[in-house]
């Protein structure tokens, strides 16, 4: 299973990004081999609308299952949704922490997105 989660820089140790369109990178984790590589995903944080939209398809394209970020909006969910991509939400620390949270069963699905768009 792959995962993307949001980071605010490309190693496992950067702290969770918790804006989802507008996090400066997505960490692209297959749980299976430990394996990760890293989406730059700094042309869709300096978009001045459509971030989320934007990221969330790259997100798509990744063939990642899920995603782990901080808060997502409307839009971004939708685009997620309809792809069959999970989302949670809520993370805190850094992604090799937010991983270890996830494989402990301690982060869930949410069912809608958890922020109005331009929140921040």
């Amino acid at each position: 299973m792959k995962i993307a989660i949001t980071s605010s820089g490309e190693s496992l140790d950067s702290p969770l990004d918790v804006r989802l369109g507008r996090a400066n990178y997505l960490v692209l984790m297959d749980l299976e081999t430990g394996e990760f590589t890293v989406i730059n995903n700094h042309s869709n944080r300096d978009l001045s609308q459509g971030a989320g939209i934007q990221a969330a398809e790259a997100i798509c394209r990744s063939e990642a299952e899920a995603v782990i970020t901080g808060h997502c909006g409307p839009k971004a969910f939708r685009v997620l949704a309809a792809a069959g991509i999970a989302v949670i939400t809520g993370g805190k620390g850094t992604v090799r922490e937010v991983l270890d949270q996830y494989q402990k069963g301690e982060l869930k699905p949410t069912a809608s997105a958890d922020v109005e768009g331009h929140w921040i």
